[in-house]
């Protein structure tokens, strides 16, 4: 039986998911952009659930064209986009809020003033 490797992409502007061969190949692959949110100027949010969908999407899409099953994969890697930060309800597994992306420059003045008060090294 042929096994398959998956590859979950998520970046910054979109949602990949890749299926590899034994060789390394990519016999299979989607892709989703989701929304960037600007709440407020130099603020880049992304919204977990919507995230969370596309993945799901991405991984059924790329799935559907070999006609694989979950049982076809070895393993599934992750990668993701930097200090992208979500906090998240342990029980109910819902975002609290959307996602700080990690572009997003609300922390800049923070981020600036420990620098200076503990040295950058600190940090």
């Amino acid at each position: 039986m042929v096994r398959f490797v998956g590859a979950i992409d998520q970046g910054t502007s979109s949602t990949r998911f890749l299926v590899l061969d034994a060789a390394g190949k990519v016999v299979s692959s989607a892709q989703r952009e989701h929304r960037q949110i600007y709440p407020a100027a130099g603020w880049v949010e992304h919204d977990p659930e919507e995230i969370w969908q596309r993945t799901k999407e991405v991984i059924r899409e790329a799935m559907a064209k070999l006609d694989l099953s979950p049982s076809d994969l070895a393993t599934v890697g992750v990668t993701n986009q930097r200090e992208t930060v979500v906090a998240w309800n342990r029980t109910t597994g819902k975002p609290y809020h959307n996602a700080i992306v990690w572009n997003c420059a609300r922390t800049a003045s923070l981020a600036r003033r420990f620098a200076a008060e503990f040295g950058v090294d600190s940090l």
